[in-house]
C-alpha cells in the first residue's frame, strides 16, 4: 500500500483582521505596569520592617533580655509585593517588545505558488508503508 500522493496545496486566504499582537498602545499598559510594580516595591520595603520586633524584659537582678519576635503576616506580605513587581516588570518587558515589534510586509494575494511539475514519463515511485518489509531477496 502507498502512501497518498499531493497533487494540489491547499493554500488559506490572507486574515482580514490585523494581528492582535502588535498594538502599539501595548506600550501605554507597560509604562502603567511599571509604575504599579515601584508601588509593590515602595510596599516590600514598607512591610518589611514591620516583620519585626524587638522585645526587652527587665529581670530582678536588673540584667535586660532581649528578643525579637518575627510576624510572618508582614514578611509575607513583603515577598508577595516583591514577587507581584517581578511579574510585573517582566510582562511590561513583554509588552514593549510586542508594542514595537516590526511586522512583516504582506505580499498581495497571488494565484497559488507551485512548483512547475516536470514530466519525466516515470510513473512516481510508490513510498513504502512503515510496516512493510521493503528487502528484496538477495538482502539475506
Amino acid at each position: 500500500m502507498s502512501a497518498p500522493q499531493a497533487t494540489d496545496q491547499i493554500v488559506a486566504p490572507p486574515p482580514t483582521e490585523p494581528g492582535r499582537l502588535h498594538r502599539p498602545g501595548r506600550a501605554i499598559v507597560a509604562l502603567v505596569e511599571v509604575l504599579v510594580a515601584g508601588l509593590a516595591v515602595w510596599g516590600a520595603f514598607w512591610a518589611w520592617p514591620h516583620g519585626f520586633a524587638t522585645i526587652a524584659t527587665q529581670i530582678a537582678d536588673g540584667r535586660v533580655l532581649e528578643s525579637q519576635r518575627v510576624f510572618g503576616n508582614w514578611l509575607a506580605a513583603a515577598i508577595g509585593f516583591g514577587t507581584i513587581a517581578a511579574v510585573l516588570v517582566l510582562d511590561a518587558a513583554r509588552q514593549v517588545l510586542l508594542a514595537v515589534r516590526v511586522r512583516p510586509k504582506r505580499e498581495p494575494m497571488q494565484e497559488t505558488r507551485q512548483e512547475p511539475v516536470q514530466e519525466t514519463g516515470k510513473a512516481p515511485e510508490a513510498v513504502p508503508d512503515a510496516g512493510s518489509d521493503t528487502r528484496t531477496a538477495g538482502d539475506d
